[in-house]
């Protein structure tokens, strides 16, 4: 991944950082997108470049399309080229379906659905606009979309949330499916239970770890790096024959773990 430019929305913290700083690791350009937290964008950045990349940070709402135009924008003026777009940014606005607000369903949905498009979008533009398009022979562009097991397993009192994921799963196959004649690869990686920021008040607290165990077959909680890795393959020419296919990176926790003991 040398000197390939990747943009990586959601980039400040938790699975969208440890993407970033595995490209960096590659000696990638990576583009660090974020919404509100500055901070935590530098901070991504900082670790690009420490591991060999080079980068630059963007503030833009997935959910905004003008935002989204810019972002691409400024990323080509400043690579020439972009090579692979990550969607990754996601939110969750958690409540019970009788009690779920219009404004809650449409701020997921926004972000995590519609930014996905806005994205994917753009990419497919830029990429369709290389002079090689339709005739190289390895992908000319890639789209990684992160979603989640819950795009598969129901989640209840996270509407919608799995609503949001549920779509980017065919969001992502479709897509996958009419742009791979143009030598465009689409996949997508859906996580398990994996240790960040937004979710350490239960992988910190012994009690609350030992249930989530429970779902997870293999016994441990996912890293982020455990889903950078993915990204990286699905990213390079060492994929080049995968398109439209989801990679579940979740320890088995979609093998419906209450009958490991024959239910």
């Amino acid at each position: 991944m040398r000197n390939q430019t990747v943009l990586i929305t959601g980039a400040s913290s938790g699975i969208g950082q440890g993407i970033a700083i595995g490209f960096g690791k590659q000696g990638a350009n990576v583009v660090i997108n974020y919404h509100s937290d500055k901070e935590g964008a530098q901070a991504t950045l900082d670790q690009v470049v420490a591991a060999g990349g080079k980068g630059f940070i963007h503030e833009a709402n997935v959910g905004d399309e003008q935002e989204v135009a810019g972002m691409f924008k400024k990323a080509i003026e400043e690579f020439g080229s972009i090579d692979v777009v990550i969607n990754n940014a996601g939110i969750q606005k958690d409540s019970a379906f009788s009690e779920m607000t219009f404004d809650q369903w449409n701020k997921v949905i926004s972000t995590n659905l519609s930014g996905y498009f806005l994205c994917a979008r753009e990419a497919i533009k830029h990429f369709l606009s290389k002079e090689q398009a339709g005739a190289a022979e390895n992908a000319i562009g890639n789209i990684i979309f992160i979603s989640s097991v819950h795009d598969i397993i129901p989640w209840a009192g996270h509407v919608n949330y799995a609503s949001s994921k549920g779509g980017i799963l065919m969001l992502m196959k479709s897509l996958a499916l009419e742009v791979a004649p143009k030598k465009i690869r689409v996949n997508g990686i859906s996580p398990g239970a994996i240790a960040t920021d937004i979710n350490d008040d239960v992988w910190k607290d012994e009690e609350k770890k030992k249930e989530l165990l429970k779902l997870i077959p293999y016994q441990r909680i996912g890293l982020p790096e455990d889903i950078a890795k993915v990204a990286i393959f699905l990213a390079s020419n060492e994929s080049d024959y995968i398109t439209g296919t989801t990679i579940y990176v979740d320890g088995g926790m979609t093998l419906y773990p209450g009958f490991v003991d024959n239910g």
